[in-house]
């Protein structure tokens, strides 16, 4: 008892200078861990600094990048037109530059060229979908075969040289032509016409308009003014018509658009086309002329037109070819005036 009695007694200094010494690490330590907590805080603060401002410094990068896009599609008609970008889509991404979302811009792009939409190519009437399109043809044009169509109409439309940067299709001086085809040799053609129940010719603006190989039962003329003019129809007895067919083709219908040409015609060998219904109203043209030739009509209407290329009265700018023929004629209020040729 007395032994355990004197190891305690033997011990206890070093126990108590050991407490005495953790004390003194607790209390030297406390102004280190309190320093210490600031540094470990603002080091996790730091992190998600780092990480919101990388997620900003994304997001700014994305937004130039679609600004920039934005500012691309916005881009003069005249720098789109140069890199090859048909007239309306041009005008389509100027448009869309300026209004729509991204999702209508993806859409818009993707979305397949038709008649409806304006877009130039070839149509096989009465196909909304072109047969042949692409940047480099500007041409909106209709191959008219054997199916009968109710209604087409084109209206509000500029054509040929009119437009900046246009040019008319090689080997071609007409701006306009709408009618059959003739007979050729080579390759073998058989001589082809429109036949049109009515069809309203109204507001174009030509530097010339000719018609000539025409049948039309009812013919009316009114109203036209010319920079020269020869109206030389002869009478006969060409019949009425209208264009039946009974389940005819869907009516194709188009406004607004920029064209180096318009070309309405019965394009397969001894075929006909037909229309019930055709107009072709407010069109736009300049750099070459405007054809109705090889069309058979019960009513023919070429009504408030002007046509000029300024070089005066006597060149008859304005033609109706002896090889016109009507049953019944109104030639009403057309006159002679002097007209430059179209701006």
């Amino acid at each position: 008892m007395i032994q355990k009695l004197l190891k305690v007694l033997l011990w206890l200094p070093l126990l108590v200078l050991r407490a005495l010494r953790l004390v003194c690490y607790g209390i030297a330590a406390t102004p280190r861990a309190v320093g210490r907590s600031p540094m470990r805080l603002y080091r996790k603060a730091a992190v998600w600094r780092d990480w919101l401002l990388a997620k900003i410094d994304y997001l700014q990068g994305e937004s130039d990048k679609w600004r920039r896009t934005f500012n691309t599609l916005k881009a003069p008609y005249s720098i789109l037109r140069s890199m090859g970008l048909s007239p309306q889509m041009a005008i389509g991404l100027l448009a869309v530059g300026t209004t729509a979302t991204t999702g209508v811009v993806a859409a818009e792009a993707m979305k397949p060229p038709s008649f409806a939409a304006g877009d130039p190519g070839v149509y096989n009437a009465p196909l909304d979908s072109p047969i042949f399109s692409s940047k480099e043809f500007n041409t909106l044009r209709m191959d008219l075969g054997s199916t009968p169509i109710g209604l087409v109409m084109i209206e509000d439309v500029t054509l040929g040289t009119a437009y900046a940067d246009s040019t008319l299709p090689s080997g071609e001086s007409d701006v306009i032509i709408v009618g059959g085809k003739p007979t050729v040799a080579e390759p073998a053609f058989t001589e082809t016409y429109l036949e049109v129940g009515h069809m309203t010719v109204d507001r174009w603006r030509c530097t010339t308009l000719t018609l000539s190989n025409i049948e039309a039962n009812t013919l009316i003329v009114r109203g036209n003014a010319s920079d020269g003019q020869s109206i030389a129809a002869v009478a006969g007895t060409p019949r009425d018509r209208a264009i039946s067919g009974g389940n005819r083709a869907d009516d194709m219908l188009t406004s607004g658009g920029y064209y180096d040409q318009l070309k309405i015609t019965a394009a397969s060998s001894g075929v006909n086309g037909q229309i019930d219904r055709l107009v072709l109203s407010n069109l736009y043209s300049k750099g070459g002329g405007c054809v109705l030739d090889r069309i058979k009509a019960g009513t023919l209407e070429i009504i408030l037109n002007e046509v000029g290329a300024g070089d005066g009265f006597d060149t008859k700018d304005f033609q109706i070819e002896t090889s016109v023929i009507y049953k019944s004629f109104e030639n009403d209020d057309n006159v002679e005036v002097s007209i430059s040729p179209p701006a």
